[in-house]
């Protein structure tokens, strides 16, 4: 007998991966998580049913979630990020010396020691001794911060069931509170492929603009999210994403990358046309 997951990905298009076995299943009072193993992707965890992240392929959306920000502003020191309980935002971010303090924010614990135990390669840097976490709801955790952070990473599940509040203008106005006058926040955007998906990326988009001076969108393409066409968000109070990034000084640091490297940087805010226009038609 043959094992698949299977995501639905609109009401008529479904995406496969075969499965050589489950290796967890459970439920925790936030949602469901499981950890499967395939030969394709290897080891990859779902939540409720839709896929977070596969071993062969996380490293593009950790990447490029975390060295965009990190890379256009000056001195970044303090770091906040919210969701991310895999780990993968935090391997990224530890790989910095200039950083002094990482808080993290994860509603669900059960996701990071799940994701200790059965992805080792993600979740490897939580014993950094820069980084805090906090279990809890991360729109009520930013309502108390004010100009405490540099850089804002959301790294949130898509915009329902316990990541739907991470979308919301008063999320992304207490964001714009928790940053210094010349801090970025970056955020998953969604994709702008399918109907479903650009409308929530279209409403996402929105409420970051009504919130930041300066609001940019770059891509990248990742195999297991719906249609692999995938968008994060740019919003700074100071900081152009291209125009204020100096590519020499970032690889002067020597970072090992596998995806992001400094064209690709400048590349990825080089949009289709067809992104361009839902862009623009609530811009």
């Amino acid at each position: 007998m043959e094992l698949w997951f299977t995501e639905r990905h609109t009401p008529n298009a479904k995406f496969s991966i075969k499965v050589d076995k489950q290796l967890y299943s459970g439920n925790s009072e936030f949602q469901r998580i499981d950890i499967f193993d395939s030969k394709e992707f290897g080891r990859f965890l779902t939540l409720d049913g839709y896929m977070m992240l596969t071993e062969k392929d996380e490293f593009i959306y950790h990447e490029m979630i975390t060295h965009i920000p990190m890379a256009v502003h000056p001195d970044p020191k303090n770091i906040l990020v919210i969701g991310a309980g895999d780990g993968g935002v935090l391997r990224e971010l530890t790989k910095y010396d200039c950083i002094e303090h990482i808080d993290l924010v994860e509603i669900d614990e059960l996701v990071v020691e799940v994701c200790k135990q059965y992805l080792p390669t993600t979740a490897c840097r939580f014993d950094d001794p820069r980084v805090h976490c906090y279990f809890e709801d991360g729109v009520k955790f930013i309502r108390r911060c004010e100009d405490k952070y540099d850089v804002i990473i959301v790294d949130s599940t898509d915009p329902f069931g316990p990541g739907e509040g991470l979308f919301t203008k008063e999320f992304y106005g207490s964001c714009f509170k928790a940053l210094h006058d010349d801090g970025i926040m970056v955020n998953q955007h969604e994709s702008p492929f399918y109907a479903e998906d650009a409308l929530a990326m279209q409403r996402s988009h929105k409420r970051i603009v009504g919130s930041f001076p300066i609001s940019k969108v770059y891509q990248a393409h990742i195999p297991t999210y719906p249609s692999g066409h995938w968008l994060f968000g740019f919003a700074s109070k100071k900081y152009h994403p291209t125009n204020d990034y100096n590519g020499t000084k970032w690889s002067m640091l020597g970072l090992n990358t596998r995806y992001y490297n400094p064209r690709l940087h400048v590349g990825s805010f080089a949009l289709p046309t067809y992104v361009e226009e839902l862009l623009r038609d609530v811009e």
